[in-house]
């Protein structure tokens, strides 16, 4: 599989817009690129996936083995024409200081050239050093091109241009000169969300016109080619009769509730479940499920419109009070509080936790958690510890001090520092979000309690929850 991994010196260099030009440029040119992003990130994919037609798939080294990063990226990358894998932060980055889970790391593991973004902007001869230095900080990663990045003219690129080509080995891609045309929105949890994004598909192809006009895709397209091939990954065994067919679960999905990785929601339909879209914004009611999934997203920034739909708010609480099997992540969470409250407005919310939801205006909890279940985990507690992430500016308030806790936190802060994951019937709400893996078989779990939920019930029917 043709591939390359392309990185940047420090955040916020503009690889993100870049890289999503990158996709719309090459999709449109005939090319099926298959996309991926480094690290536990959400908004990031979704972009990747609206400018390339694909899913984008995370490879993170907190969650999932090497083995899973390589099987994962070969079996997702099948019927593309290349793979583009964008990293988080800058190219040696990671929480390991000796780099085991860097994005120069994850290029090793893949042996996948790197092209990096340079945010020129203030910058002329000086990035010769920078490239240089990087070059020799790890010689077993091939920085095989540098696109310049928010060049501000004619003179300022040729003078760029000049250092490298004199400097180093390093080609020019190309240079992108800076445009505020070009740039996608920020807010206090990253960049907005396609779903937000007035004019999407106009934006996507301005970026993708930009990078065709910018750089040498040709000559990426080479530098792509000549990736060494990987081994092939292990065959999985023969599938049997999926264990949990006929199972429907709801889940939250529109512009108040995405966070999602498509392999999680695969690995639902692979298990024999199908999954059943809910509108929190529009649709008045659950449609018949035996299981409901609330992810995370910006119910913050929705919370008045999620509030005026009372109807189904009320309907997820009776539900659920009825013994609905649950599972809600961070801003399902908060949804499930009985208010949140942002810049300076408090809404109501389903009111099926004892808490408030506030945000503030600094991080509660952000990087990777890792935590040990509590024997009051209803899906039946792992003796292992188990590894997520977590990122929000919500903390609860008013919490009930009687509030039972399915995990012990061990590193990361979750709702309160030492708990996360507040059990009530067959709910489990908690801040971190979990990843499918080997080590984390969630989803399994989720349809194992969902399934015998469900045959303890018989034979009544399902239902959402007691009728009005």
């Amino acid at each position: 599989m043709a591939r390359f991994l392309i990185a940047a010196a420090h955040k916020s260099s503009g690889k993100t817009v870049v890289s999503t030009g990158l996709a719309a440029a090459l999709s449109r040119a005939g090319n099926e690129v298959q996309c991926f992003k480094k690290g536990p990130d959400y908004i990031d994919p979704m972009w990747l996936a609206a400018a390339s037609g694909r899913p984008c798939y995370n490879l993170d080294f907190n969650t999932l083995s090497a083995r899973e990063i390589l099987a994962l990226s070969a079996t997702r990358s099948r019927g593309a024409r290349l793979a583009m894998i964008e990293a988080n932060k800058g190219l040696f980055d990671g929480v390991d200081l000796r780099g085991s889970d860097s994005n120069a790391a994850l290029a090793r593991l893949l042996q996948a050239p790197v092209v990096l973004v340079i945010d020129s902007g203030g910058m002329t001869r000086g990035i010769a050093p920078l490239l240089r230095g990087y070059q020799a900080f790890d010689p077993e990663v091939r920085i095989a091109g540098v696109i310049l990045n928010k060049v501000g003219g004619p003179r300022h690129e040729a003078k760029l241009r000049a250092a490298v080509e004199t400097y180093t080995d390093i080609p020019v891609l190309g240079a992108i000169w800076r445009d505020p045309a070009l740039d996608i929105g920020e807010r206090h949890l990253g960049l907005t969300t396609p779903a937000e994004t007035g004019g999407l598909e106009a934006l996507i192809s301005r970026l993708g016109a930009r990078v065709r006009e910018s750089l040498d895709l040709a000559r990426l397209l080479t530098l792509a080619d000549g990736a060494p091939p990987l081994p092939a990954p292990t065959p999985a065994p023969p599938a049997g009769a999926p264990p949990h067919s006929g199972l429907r679960i709801g889940i939250a999905r529109d512009q108040a509730f995405g966070f999602y990785y498509p392999d999680d929601l695969e690995e639902f339909e692979r298990l024999g479940a199908r999954l059943l879209p809910i509108d929190t914004l529009r649709d008045r009611k659950l449609p018949e499920i035996d299981g409901l999934f609330i992810g995370g997203g910006f119910p913050e920034t929705a919370a008045e419109r999620l509030a005026a739909n009372d109807a189904l708010r009320r309907e997820i609480r009776r539900a659920i009070e009825a013994g609905l099997p649950t599972y809600a992540e961070c801003g399902g969470l908060m949804y499930l509080c009985r208010s949140l409250g942002w810049e300076g407005s408090s809404q109501p919310m389903c009111g099926v936790l004892p808490a408030d939801a506030l945000m503030c205006s600094r991080p509660q909890g952000r990087g990777y958690t890792r935590f040990r279940e509590t024997e009051n985990h209803p899906w039946g507690p792992l003796p292992r510890p188990q590894l997520a992430h977590e990122f929000h500016y919500a903390r609860l308030d008013n919490l009930d001090p009687g509030t039972t806790f399915g995990r012990e936190i061990l590193r990361g802060y979750g709702i309160d520092g030492r708990h996360d994951a507040i059990v009530m019937k067959n709910l489990v709400a908690g801040f971190c979000h979990l990843r499918n893996s080997a080590a984390t078989p969630w989803v399994g779990r989720f349809l194992a309690f969902v399934q015998a939920c469900r045959d303890a019930a018989a034979p009544s029917s399902r239902q959402p929850g007691p009728p009005a």
